[in-house]
């Protein structure tokens, strides 16, 4: 498995894994797989440019109460092993560690379905955290639920240690979240 930037060529296989109700994001979930395949329909070419964005010159981001926010210098990448895998993203704040309060975490994650438990997720953080730039970011933090014991296993894997245990601000629903660290450089 290995990751790929979006591509107009690989689109059809990222369409039909969302026709098979699987969702790039785990907070809007069904949402998002409407929202999404609206998108490319309307435009595939300007939804696989959205995909990443550096200068967060794109919309602003909804959260799940509705809240619009600054959207953040961010890219994603596809998991690949021959068909479409899943995501993984990154997303950071200009010349800092530090997320703003409405961010929970640098990077996000989801395996399809049918490829869960094949290492997938935890082979594409230890990809995604090689590529980081360690002169810019000491660390990266990775929030998942406690009940998400893969999700941990893939934090853990890659050297993440669990800093805090948190509920999560009233926009997320106030539920109870772990927050990870992944140290990039020797501290």
């Amino acid at each position: 498995m290995h990751l790929l930037n979006p591509s107009v060529d690989l689109l059809p296989d990222y369409v039909q894994a969302l026709e098979k109700n699987w969702s790039p994001d785990n907070v809007h979930g069904a949402s998002a797989i409407k929202e999404q395949l609206e998108k490319i329909a309307k435009d595939p070419i300007a939804f696989i440019s959205s995909l990443t964005d550096p200068k967060a010159i794109g919309d602003a981001i909804s959260l799940p109460d509705g809240t619009k926010v600054q959207r953040l210098p961010s890219y994603q990448q596809w998991l690949w092993d021959g068909e479409f895998c899943g995501v993984i993203g990154f997303r950071w704040q200009p010349g800092s560690n530090a997320l703003p309060p409405y961010c929970l975490g640098h990077i996000g994650y989801s395996v399809v379905p049918w490829k869960q438990g094949m290492g997938y997720a935890t082979d594409a953080l230890k990809q995604l955290l090689s590529k980081i730039n360690t002169q810019e970011f000491q660390y990266v933090e990775i929030v998942t639920d406690p009940d998400n014991i893969p999700s941990q296993r893939v934090i853990e894997k890659n050297g993440g240690t669990l800093i805090e245990r948190f509920e999560k601000p009233k926009q997320y629903g106030q539920s109870s979240s772990l927050r990870y660290r992944i140290l990039l450089v020797e501290q």
